[in-house]
This record gives structure tokens, sequence and C-alpha cells, in this order.
């Protein structure tokens, strides 16, 4: 196969959790842009079917789907519909998050509860669902969207000069740390079958509301000395997606810049 042919996704079906979010829009318009049958799933289903009109308007196969992941019935839902549609699988993306715990230590168990059943055990519930199906097709691609809050603790000199809150909370590290290792245990349990499951941990998105000050640290701590844009996690997931990582699997692949091999 010709090496660029490789990275093509026509032919398959691609599932991607969120969509409408600062990353989930650029990895949905890569999946499509490869030729992927793109399904985009979350509880704000409105805007998603906005942003599918606008990829169906570019030409491309994009379908919206209502999914709430603390509902057991909700996932099982979305699972169905694109087996009734499709008949396969071949990509799926955990990209959807709450951040309902985010805001430094809140007091009551049912804050990290929410969180929990939402970014540990909804994700434990659709990647085993879709792995069923991926192992009589032997073959799949299951990719985790980590953060690199999941490899390193937080340098605080990033908010110097700012009066942004400098805690997210102790969930959030904890889930996405959490991801690397179950990404490592599903491609272990899933390898036999030819699926392979990876990670990539991305690095801190510019944002317009962002302080200067908070800008210049942040894009100082990083090797390449800016902040992830709009375009940086598509190259990385088609490429996972796609036949060009056949040999790949079981890993975690930071997209920050160099952040984390400071």
């Amino acid at each position: 196969m010709n090496v660029l042919e490789s990275f093509s996704l026509r032919g398959k079906v691609a599932l991607l959790t969120g969509g409408a979010g600062k990353y989930g829009r650029q990895m949905l318009a890569a999946l499509a842009e490869a030729g992927a049958e793109t399904f985009i799933a979350s509880r704000g289903v409105e805007a998603l079917e906005k942003i599918a009109c606008e990829e169906r308007a570019r030409g491309f196969k994009v379908s919206a789907l209502p999914l709430e992941l603390g509902d057991e019935d909700s996932i099982r839902k979305v699972h169905d519909t694109i087996l009734e549609r499709c008949g396969r699988l071949d990509v799926l993306v955990n990209n959807a998050v709450t951040r309902c715990a985010c805001a430094g230590w809140p007091p009551s168990l049912g804050h990290y509860e929410q969180s929990l059943r939402v970014n540990a055990s909804a994700l434990f519930m659709i990647s085993g669902l879709f792995a069923e199906d991926m192992k009589k097709q032997r073959s799949g691609s299951i990719i985790n969207i980590g953060s690199m809050m999941g490899m390193v603790g937080i340098e605080m000199g990033n908010y110097k000069g700012t009066d942004m809150g400098q805690n997210p909370g102790p969930i959030y590290a904890y889930e996405k740390g959490g991801m690397l290792n179950f990404t490592r245990w599903a491609a272990s349990i899933l390898g036999p079958f030819n699926i392979r499951v990876n990670c990539v941990s991305p690095g801190g998105f510019e944002e317009a509301s962002h302080p200067k000050e908070f800008v210049r640290n942040y894009s100082e701590r990083t090797q390449l000395g800016r902040m992830a844009n709009s375009t940086d996690l598509k190259g990385i997931v088609v490429f996972l997606a796609s036949d060009a990582s056949a040999y790949v699997t079981g890993t975690n692949i930071p997209v920050d810049g160099g952040y984390t091999a400071k």
C-alpha cells in the first residue's frame, strides 16, 4: 500500500464522543476529511447537529446522535443505532468529558461520583460495547483523548500575574492519569483481536479569553513557544485511526508542543 493511502479512512465508520468543543471540532473535521463516515454524539445534540450540517455541506458524511454518558441506556442506544445503520464501527474516539468537579476540592462526594461516572465508568462501558463488535471484525482502533495534566503536576508559574484559578481540582488529574493505564490495559486485552487502543494527551489550547500573561507563561513552558491551536490534533487522530499506525498500540502520545518533555 502507498504510504499516503495508508492514512485514508475511506470505507471506515467512526464515532467521536463530543465533537463541538475546542478539540472535538477539529478531530471531527479530520476524521471526515480523511474519508470516514463519522458519528458525533453528546447531550448537546442541537449544537452537534449544526456542526454536522456544516460538514455535510462540505461533502462529508457526518451524523449527530444524542448521548448522555451518565446514562447506560443512552450509551446502548448510540451503540445500537450505529450498528443498525452501518453494521460496524472501525474507530472509537473517546473525547467527551464532564468538568463538574474541577473547581478545587468540592466538599461533596456527589461531585466526584458524578465526574467518575461520566469520565471513567462510561469510558469503560462504551469502549467495551464497541470492542465486542470489533472482535468479530478482527480489527478496530480506540483512541482515548487524555490530557498532559494526566502526566504531570500543575505548573503554578503558568498563572503568575493572572487572576485565573490555579487549581483544576484532583479529579481531572486522577481521571486523565487513570486513562493512561486503562489504555495500556485495554490494549493488552484487545490486542489478540487486532484492536488497537491508544491515548492522545493534548496540551493547553489557546483561547481568546486567556489573559496575556497566562498565554506568555504557558508558551514559554513549551519547547515550541506556543499553545495548541485549532488544527494541532488533526494529524495524530487520523494517524491513530488509520492503517498508517497498524503496529501502534498501548501507547500515549503527548501533543503538547514539548511541554511534558521539559
